[in-house]
């Protein structure tokens, strides 16, 4: 007889405290120390203004009065999470406009190292599917997406007449799908200005993966002077010559597999050396599409390029949990450092959450394990029994049956 699932056991801390203790202690305090924040932390301390901004993003707030009223309702229970304090509407819009968003941002990145050193099994854990078995290498992603705001309110982020916008520059480890390196700035830069700062710290052998967007070819032709593999689609415009001519493999979509020198002026003293040009069939939505791939390895086979461009859909996917999970559609400050503020505390939300799934081996979508989340947020509830009462002890769901249940009566083989 299957057993019953027991209900979660009561805990002395909210869901949300739960999650925030994966924070560590006193790197608020280190970090504000650090940046001479202190004057600016009186009343409403640094460590309440984090906490009250993981609220905001893992409840979906809609304005300064929502927060400041659903966390003082909890006082009682916010106060368990290291003495925080709910804010008035006017503290929290002050502390949005005028503290250095760098406390955040470095307290993402403090985070992030402190889970992979207290659990080494954390990344590679959360590998993205569709990057090639055969690599073990890191392959890094490198993409941006755009984060529409109010352009009536917001002339800093203005781009067009009548549009204003957010960027999120990032790179994306697909080895562990954990963040690498990030810019939040206004989204009138192009991409290919941030392509130097996003891929500084790349090391020798590594794959970097890019969209036509951030191709510089002088600074391609520093990450191979550096060792560094890279892939990226060609431009419809780019002027070349072909040096070389290799073999097709149509049986693998490999319609063109070619060494080639640029010919423009520029860009041929950006990039004096030679590029290997692929042109394959690729499968999108259910249609053969033709694409035109470089790079500056000519030792892979022609399809194993093909497969590793593909792998770079591994950073849509990121950005698609982002945005649908967490409160990047409405905002409740638009200053630029209200902005970040909001960016950098929905990134470290996403990566608590990430880091409880990891710890109770949660199957199911992660857009589920934020609803869930999101509607005990306040319940003092074990948050690891959560989780395993929702579904994690008996896995994925599955259909049993019995052999003689296939057959009609009558009808069984002999």
């Amino acid at each position: 007889m299957k057993k019953k699932k027991k209900k979660p056991a009561r805990d002395r801390i909210c869901v949300l405290a739960q999650l925030c203790k994966h924070i560590p202690s006193h790197a608020t305090s280190r970090i504000v120390r650090e940046l001479g924040e202190e004057k600016r932390a009186r009343t409403f301390s640094a460590w309440s203004h984090v906490v009250t901004l993981l609220y905001a993003q893992l409840c979906h707030s809609i304005s300064l009065a929502d927060v400041c009223d659903a966390t003082a309702l909890r006082m009682s229970r916010l106060s368990l999470l290291r003495g925080a304090v709910p804010p008035v509407r006017n503290t929290l819009s002050h502390a949005n406009t005028k503290r250095n968003p760098q406390l955040m941002e470095r307290l993402f990145w403090e985070t992030l190292h402190h889970l992979e050193n207290s659990a080494p099994s954390f990344g590679p854990k959360g590998r993205y599917i569709g990057v090639p078995r055969r690599f073990k290498r890191a392959i890094h992603a490198v993409d941006s997406s755009t984060i529409a705001l109010v352009a009536n309110c917001i002339d800093w982020a203005k781009h067009r007449r009548r549009k204003a916008a957010a960027k999120l520059h990032l790179r994306l480890d697909l080895q562990s799908f954990l963040p690498r390196f990030a810019i939040v700035e206004e989204a009138a830069h192009h991409d290919n200005t941030r392509a130097r700062e996003l891929c500084a710290d790349l090391k020798d052998g590594e794959i970097a993966l890019f969209d036509k967007a951030y191709i510089d070819f002088g600074h391609l032709r520093d990450l191979d002077a550096r060792g560094v593999w890279w892939v990226t689609r060609a431009k419809d415009n780019m002027d070349f010559k072909v040096v070389c001519r290799g073999k097709a493999n149509k049986s693998k979509g490999v319609l063109r597999d070619d060494t080639i020198r640029l010919r423009g002026k520029k860009s041929s003293a950006a990039y004096p050396g030679e590029l290997r040009r692929v042109v394959a069939m690729v499968e999108i939505d259910g249609n053969q599409v033709e694409m035109v791939f470089i790079s500056n390895n000519f030792k892979w086979a022609a399809s194993s390029i093909t497969e590793l461009y593909l792998a770079r859909w591994g950073i849509e996917v990121f950005f698609k949990q982002l945005k649908q999970t967490l409160q990047l559609a409405g905002f409740i400050g638009y200053s630029k450092n209200a902005i970040q503020w909001q960016v950098w505390a929905a990134l470290l939300v996403w990566l608590l959450a990430r880091f409880q799934a990891f710890l109770s081996q949660w199957p199911h979508s992660f857009s589920r394990l934020m609803a869930l989340l999101r509607s005990h947020a306040w319940e003092l509830l074990r948050v690891g029994q959560l989780l395993e009462f929702h579904g994690t002890a008996t896995g994925l769901p599955r259909m049993v049956a019995a052999p003689d249940q296939a057959y009609l009566p009558g009808l069984e083989p002999r």
